[in-house]
């Protein structure tokens, strides 16, 4: 059986066992093991059996359940109230006032997060109701929100950088590096964005009444000291050389218990929901993994991607033409699958090619998680938007629709870092050196 028509099968299985409601990590044990079974001669039980051995244990991994474990902490916390008396008196002049709340309320908590949902969850837990009730438009209000918040998947630590560093084989440390100039670039964007639709149209942004003096702007930014502080902890002290992320990522559950517990609204049933939650998120991610690596596997086995990437390298596609092909391929299957999913589910097919036409998967990593950022907010399993129409019960289409400019803003952001490549890779080399 040719290539193309192989490909084709297990493509028909996987949007089978997908369509049928099959959980993403059975649906790509189920195409590994047609795959195995009906276009390789290896014994497929045995391969499984030492696949799923093999990577169940990885110190590297180990940091995904404890930052999951950190952001869950933080969501059920007073960080968001802290966060927004921190940020608002300094953004009462800027264009676009408060809604800049949302933009930089997010990229401040991705930074300590790593998950948009939560992101999104927690921010909009108080900017939705204090904007709604000062007049700014609901579209601007939910856009800039969901738009935002796709930057935890982005800004370290990330939980998507550190799938794809353990699925790839990258530094996890190196792409968190990597990570830091294209998150400045999407908040400049977006603020860029929300400055411009003001300017525009002045009447959209209420006035606000209140006037803050240089002296409560400073006093009010004491709100911002713990949240500084975690930033500071968990990131310096992987940027520093000091600690892994794995390392990181623990000293940032304890700092996170120690605020939220200072801060007074944390308690030992709170600490509990934290710990289940995150839990069951790990345990969903861990099995997804576990699943890809033996889908992985068994296209080794029956040498689809080498084959695959040889045809691509032989029809001489320019690494342009690669990109706008692949883009267009994440932004459709992420109307159906979410981050994790997808980049778990095409990095052992399309890696190879990558290598094929000379893409630096560092690189790579930081383009791929940009466009599964457009997937969190394209429905119909945009997750930001099922989280926000869970806090505001508006349509789903209507959020969608809000968050449409910052999907083509996130476009802008692909075309920006495939231009100009040094955005992202001029720190993790300044760094090497």
């Amino acid at each position: 059986m040719s290539d193309p028509l192989i490909a084709l099968v297990l493509l028909g299985v996987m949007l089978l066992c997908l369509g049928a409601g099959l959980w993403v990590a059975i649906s790509l044990g189920a195409v590994a093991f047609v795959a195995m079974t009906a276009f390789s001669n290896a014994p497929s039980g045995l391969v499984l059996a030492t696949t799923f051995w093999g990577h169940s244990h990885s110190w590297a991994l180990t940091a995904l359940p404890l930052f999951i474990l950190m952001g869950e902490i933080l969501l059920r916390s007073r960080l968001s109230q802290d966060m927004f008396s921190g940020l608002a008196p300094w953004l009462t002049r800027a264009p676009g006032r408060l809604l800049h709340v949302n933009v930089f309320g997010c990229a401040i908590f991705a930074a300590v997060s790593g998950s948009s949902a939560a992101t999104a969850a927690t921010i909009g837990r108080m900017s939705v109701p204090e904007l709604t009730k000062r007049g700014y438009p609901e579209s601007l209000i939910i856009g800039t929100l969901a738009g935002s918040a796709t930057l935890g998947l982005l800004i370290p630590p990330s939980i998507i950088l550190i799938v794809y560093g353990v699925a790839t084989e990258q530094s996890i440390g190196r792409l968190f590096i990597a990570g830091i100039l294209p998150g400045l670039m999407l908040i400049s964007l977006f603020a860029g964005y929300v400055g411009l639709r003001a300017w525009m149209n002045p009447d959209l942004i209420p006035e606000e009444v209140r006037q803050f003096s240089f002296r409560e702007k400073l006093s009010a930014s004491k709100n911002l000291i713990p949240v500084a502080l975690l930033i500071i902890g968990v990131i310096g002290s992987i940027y520093t050389g000091l600690a892994s992320p794995t390392d990181a990522a623990a000293l940032g559950v304890v700092l996170s218990v120690i605020l939220a517990w200072a801060s007074g609204s944390f308690s030992i049933k709170l600490f509990g929901e934290a710990l289940m939650s995150a839990t069951r998120t790990s345990c969903m991610i861990a099995f997804i993994l576990l699943g890809a690596a033996y889908l992985s596997v068994a296209m080794g086995f029956t040498g689809l991607p080498r084959n695959l990437a040889e045809w691509i390298g032989g029809m001489g596609l320019s690494v342009t033409a690669l990109l706008v092909a692949l883009t267009l391929f994440f932004i459709v299957l992420g109307c159906f699958l979410d981050g994790i999913s997808v980049v778990v589910l095409t990095t052992s097919i399309i890696m190879p090619m990558i290598s094929a036409v000379g893409i630096d998967p560092l690189w790579f990593g930081i383009y791929l998680v940009i466009v599964v950022e457009m997937s969190q907010i394209t429905p119909p399993v945009g997750f930001n938007l099922f989280v926000i129409q869970s806090m505001t019960k508006f349509d789903i289409l209507k959020i969608a629709m809000a968050a449409f400019p910052f999907f083509l803003l996130l476009l802008l952001g692909v075309a920006l870092i495939s231009i100009f490549p040094g955005i992202v890779t001029v720190l993790p080399e300044l760094m090497s050196n």
